[in-house]
């Protein structure tokens, strides 16, 4: 494994070396060397505490003996190194080794400098040395590898699976994270709160893909900061929240919608009850309990190795309903949890919120449709408009503007269903920029409930005649 793991532009250096890292100081074998020699000191630390204890040594404790361990293990190296008549290693040098080895034993290994750097967006690993990373600045790069060899990475990510596992129950009891050729599919979500999905047996090497989500605490005011928001666009969601409105973000994949949907959670007062449905934990909003002291977190469950015990969105959409929620938040809806997800909108859960794929505002309703095509209550078109008409509210579409920024570019407000088509205003569309502008002016029932839920709508007035559409130059 190379370190230090600096990122290097396409076709450079494969070694990961920067060039002011001269080649003679290529650490590579010390830090194998290390990590071998750590590692089996700690595994006879852990079993002497365990038989002096009849305790398994806690978290914390193993932390520290191991970050004990690697320094007794370097200064053991600087003296072998000193008494047999070269150089120890130079500071800089030590403090890479020392940092790299307790990746490995502690951290995501040759991920975790990555993870480490918060100008990272996306982490894409075709076998483990084809590494590329996405920065927030829409720039792609490849860096260096992030494990010795195919098989490393693969332990790597076994071992991040079972770390994942005991951290969702807090380390008692975990639920099994199977990866092999029987189980070849993984999603999990790191403790940092990226999501990692690895998949192996029907590639030609494993690969794995992470998305960093640098916004787990956000506000409709921060989107604005942002970029992704105006002004009327921020006063706008703030009302059709408050007035529970449901309300479904979509865009592409990275466009910014579970971000919206944070940002939209964080208007909910903190005495409701919420109750989120996802396929891979990254909502997060149980994780701040003073904005939001009652949230049930649920995530769907794959089949164990017998082939039982799956657990799907539709079945947890179903049991989250019967814990008497007065929202319900789904990360993203992907096929036939729609049904129950829209049946329980129209039927009184008013203010719920999810995310959807599609290309465009109009494109969902299309999206929808299919989804409750494949459904197992296989719902004809004219039927789901129908119900989509009675449960959705609203339909927001994120994009991506000139320079990469992520931002709103169209707003709709579901009016009625006619056939075979959903009728709908299109409150905000596309300007020439890609930014939200003011369209076709909302129906007087919306623009009534925004009105009573604090919203002015001189805004939209104003808007429509500013040069920007509302947004600054």
């Amino acid at each position: 494994m190379s370190y230090p793991f600096e990122p290097r532009p396409l076709g450079s250096r494969r070694d990961g070396f920067t060039p002011d890292l001269p080649a003679d100081a290529a650490e590579i074998p010390v830090v194998r060397r290390i990590r071998r020699e750590v590692a089996e000191r700690l595994t006879r630390a852990t079993r002497a505490h365990e038989t002096a204890t009849g305790a398994v040594m806690s978290a914390a404790e193993q932390t520290a003996t191991t970050r004990r361990l690697i320094t007794e293990a370097l200064d053991a190296y600087a003296t072998e190194e000193m008494n047999a008549g070269r150089p120890p290693l130079r500071p800089d040098a030590e403090s890479r080794v020392g940092r790299a080895v307790a990746d490995m034993l502690l951290g995501a290994g040759g991920l975790q400098p990555l993870l480490n750097d918060e100008r990272v967006e996306e982490i894409h690993a075709n076998g483990a040395d084809q590494v590329f990373v996405r920065y927030t600045d829409g720039s792609r790069v490849q860096v260096a590898p992030i494990a010795d060899s195919d098989a490393d990475m693969v332990e790597l990510i076994r071992r991040l699976a079972a770390d994942a596992g005991r951290a969702e129950t807090g380390g008692e009891g975990g639920e099994e994270r199977r990866w092999d050729r029987a189980s070849p599919i993984l999603n999990l979500q790191l403790p940092d709160g990226s999501r990692l999905h690895a998949i192996m047996s029907v590639t030609r090497r494993p690969a794995l893909s992470i998305r960093r989500h640098h916004y787990i605490k956000v506000s409709l005011a921060d989107l604005e900061q942002l970029g992704t928001l105006n002004p009327v666009l921020r006063e706008f969601f703030a009302a059709a929240v408050r007035a529970r409105q449901n309300t479904l973000a979509a865009g592409r994949t990275g466009a910014g919608k579970t971000t919206l949907l944070r940002a939209l959670a964080s208007v909910i007062p903190p005495d409701e009850r919420i109750v989120t449905i996802e396929d891979t934990y990254e909502l997060a909003l149980d994780s701040d309990k003073a904005l939001h002291p009652d949230v049930v977190p649920l995530q769907s469950r794959e089949a164990n190795v017998e082939g039982e015990g799956a657990i799907d969105m539709s079945m947890l959409f179903r049991s989250g309903l019967r814990m008497s929620p007065d929202r319900v938040i789904v990360g993203e809806i992907r096929g036939h949890e729609v049904i129950p997800m829209l049946n329980a909108m129209s039927q009184g859960n008013d203010g719920s919120l999810g995310t959807i794929h599609a290309s465009s505002s109009a494109g969902v309703f299309k999206k929808l449709a299919l989804y409750a095509a494949q459904s197992p209550e296989r719902l004809d078109p004219a039927t789901t408009n129908l119900l989509v008409a009675e449960s959705v509210h609203l339909v927001v579409h994120l994009g991506l503007a000139e320079g990469s920024r992520r931002v709103v570019t169209s707003v709709r407000e579901v009016v009625d269903a006619d056939g075979l088509s959903v009728a709908s205003n299109e409150i905000f569309r596309p300007g020439r920029d890609g930014r939200a502008v003011p369209g076709s002016p909302p129906s007087t029932a919306l623009l009534s409930t925004l009105a009573d839920a604090r919203f002015d709508p001189r805004l939209l007035d104003e808007a429509r005649t500013a040069p920007g559409g509302g947004w600054a130059s």
